[in-house]
């Protein structure tokens, strides 16, 4: 979808439609949702991972922005019971991949958020290096990287230095569409990275900022893996191979270029995008996990669920009716879940861990997965 209406417009444009609709429709945590429910190896190896969602909106359903606005901007409304959650996730760090529209927009974006982690240093850290990951996880507090699903905030290349002064340290060049620094995955007809792009990834290698190629087209992705003298990131996308008609899929081809420079992938939750019918399962999303494996390697996978610590599936039936009901025909959308079914809460690192079990996965390399290799890839990308 296009920024103007993409899902993060559409969860302001719903806020409305959430708010009327019963509360009898907002599904409480139960007793399913406790990660005591799963096996011990499981609730081990969670527990024993440094644990990365590399595309997490921390609190992604729309009739609960106004909770969110309050945590962000009233003190003291983050309590220990909000906390708890978070917690109890198993997850120990996130990219927010939020949006912004302009410099100016990112800058107050980023202030907001600094300001909402400086209000709580023994529960949130700003991650700025790659040590700061085992650091979170050793302290028990929640790690956030302040990344974009844009590249707006770019009107210059001195942008990229001011917004990576700010905390920014991942970057997309594009959304879903044309941006000053490439082409997305919906634009018609495909340029791949621009001049200024090029210049914009250069600047971004020099400071240590992650580029990150979640939304950018088929010659986008090459384009950059090639200009790019460090490793790249595509934050949360899935595999063409399984859907052939996704246009945020990546081929193997973009697969191959991106594990060639050391980079990884996250596989992204998104029912739509992990399968082009229903019913979709966590064990669809192993096969993109697997597919991944197989063509370039453990090592270049991870998770990126698109989600936060509870999909909008956990909220108003009504409210994602409506934002499916309003998705970009391009997205072939299908079924009653944005989410695939069972990874719509708080224990979705759970499940995975899980489901990758089940399939038979190491030890080690379920902990890759988890989080291990996209601490690999942030050293080396970060330079510490």
């Amino acid at each position: 979808m296009p920024p103007t209406t993409s899902r993060r417009s559409l969860l302001r444009a719903l806020i409305a439609l959430a708010a009327t609709a019963p509360a009898a429709l907002r599904r409480p945590a139960g007793a399913a949702d406790s990660a005591s429910a799963y096996p011990s190896r499981v609730q081990r190896l969670v527990r024993e991972a440094l644990v990365i969602d590399m595309l997490n909106q921390f609190l992604y359903r729309t009739d609960q922005q106004d909770t969110l606005n309050q945590w962000l901007t009233k003190p003291g409304a983050f309590t220990a019971a909000d906390f708890a959650p978070f917690v109890a996730s198993g997850v120990n760090a996130i990219n927010f991949g939020l949006g912004a529209d302009s410099l100016r927009e990112a800058l107050e974006l980023f202030a907001r958020w600094n300001g909402f982690v400086l209000a709580y240093p023994d529960r949130l850290m700003r991650i700025d290096r790659a040590a700061d990951l085992a650091r979170c996880k050793a302290t028990g507090r929640y790690g956030i990287i302040f990344g974009l699903q844009s590249a707006a905030q770019f009107e210059t290349l001195d942008a990229v230095d001011a917004c990576y002064a700010a905390g920014q340290r991942i970057s997309q060049l594009c959304h879903n569409f044309r941006s000053v620094a490439a082409d997305g995955a919906f634009e018609p007809r495909d340029a791949g990275v621009s001049e200024f792009g090029a210049k914009v990834i250069e600047r971004m290698n020099r400071l240590g900022m992650a580029v990150d190629l979640g939304h950018a087209s088929d010659r986008t992705k090459l384009d950059a893996c090639e200009i790019s003298r460090a490793p790249l990131i595509l934050s949360h996308g899935n595999c063409r191979a399984l859907n052939p008609q996704a246009l945020r899929a990546s081929s193997d081809e973009a697969i191959r270029a991106l594990a060639r420079g050391g980079g990884v992938m996250g596989i992204a939750c998104i029912a739509f995008m992990v399968k082009d019918r229903e019913p979709v399962s966590v064990d669809d999303v192993i096969d993109h996990i697997d597919h991944v494996r197989d063509l370039v390697g453990i090592e270049h996978v991870g998770i990126g669920s698109d989600a936060g610590i509870e999909s909008n599936d956990r909220g108003s039936p009504q409210v994602l009716q409506g934002m499916l009901a309003h998705a970009d025909p391009r997205y072939r959308v299908h079924g009653t879940h944005e989410i695939v079914a069972g990874l719509e809460g708080p224990t979705r690192m759970h499940e995975l861990t899980a489901a990758l079990v089940r399939r038979g996965y190491a030890d080690e390399h379920i902990k890759l997965i988890l989080g291990g290799n996209w601490q690999r890839v942030l050293g080396a990308i970060w330079q510490g």
